[in-house]
């Protein structure tokens, strides 16, 4: 039903609007009654919220949007989650480095299910994800070497505002950190709130996630993924060039006339 209802708000260009939203959420209230209550998740194990057994595009958007994620054919919602503000966002001397120089291309949902691959998630989440990548609301980050090789990447779900990260790669040294940054320089000009990295882990921490409670987390979540959803398949914007994005100045990154494009591919 949800694909019917997708493809008919897509055909009719309200696909990014509010009463688009409204309609979808019709579809959404049956599965989100059933979904356990994160406020009400297990200290041990940590963030253990209730038992999964459904992994449909529905109940999958609903869970995120209520701040819950699957995992092991269970729900969780941690006490504390890693997310990522567009403007807290840190771009290491590396990165700025690998930027500056073009050493790789970038590109939104030219690979999905390469990049779903190579991240190597439980099989059972990588077909629901490729479901919502079908659906226009999963998307990946693809990183190209200079010989077209898929270098490094992510991906995850939208919802609203809010992005859900679910897994990276790199098979080069910073791969995966230059398509974070380019995703990130387009979260923001898109207006997006934040970044959802679930746990903490080390390689987070170096890209600026910060440690957020949960019900501050879930507060923030309610609001954003209350906004108007980018569904369908997404590309990079010519007009902009991670290489000069400032995090902490909205509009900054845009490529000055005649130069030469970030996403561009050298031969």
């Amino acid at each position: 039903m949800l694909s019917q209802v997708s493809r008919s708000l897509m055909a009719s260009g309200l696909s990014g609007k509010p009463s688009a939203l409204a309609i979808l959420a019709k579809h959404f209230v049956g599965f989100g009654r059933g979904l356990p209550d994160p406020e009400k998740a297990l200290p041990q194990p940590a963030g253990l919220a209730g038992t999964c057994n459904d992994l449909s595009v529905p109940t999958l958007i609903a869970a995120y949007a209520k701040g819950l994620y699957p995992e092991n054919k269970k729900w969780w919602a941690p006490a504390e989650r890693m997310v990522s503000f567009p403007e807290n966002a840190y771009v290491s001397k590396r990165v700025w480095r690998l930027l500056q120089t073009r050493t790789y291309g970038v590109s939104f949902d030219e690979d999905f299910a390469g990049v779903v691959r190579a991240c190597a998630p439980e099989p059972e989440l990588a077909d629901a994800f490729n479901a919502l990548h079908a659906e226009g609301y999963a998307h990946s980050v693809e990183v190209w070497d200079r010989a077209g090789r898929l270098a490094g990447g992510l991906f995850g779900l939208a919802i609203g505002h809010a992005f859900f990260t679910e897994t990276m790669f790199s098979r080069e040294r910073d791969a995966a950190s230059v398509g974070f940054v380019t995703l990130s320089c387009h979260l923001q000009h898109w207006g997006f709130a934040l970044n959802d990295g679930k746990r903490m882990n080390g390689q987070l921490s170096q890209l600026g996630f910060l440690v957020v409670p949960r019900f501050a987390f879930n507060g923030l979540l309610s609001k954003a993924t209350q906004e108007p959803s980018r569904v369908g398949n997404w590309t990079v914007e010519m007009g902009l060039d991670p290489a000069r994005w400032n995090p902490k100045f909205p509009g900054t990154g845009q490529a000055k006339p005649g130069e030469p494009e970030h996403f561009t591919l050298s031969s």
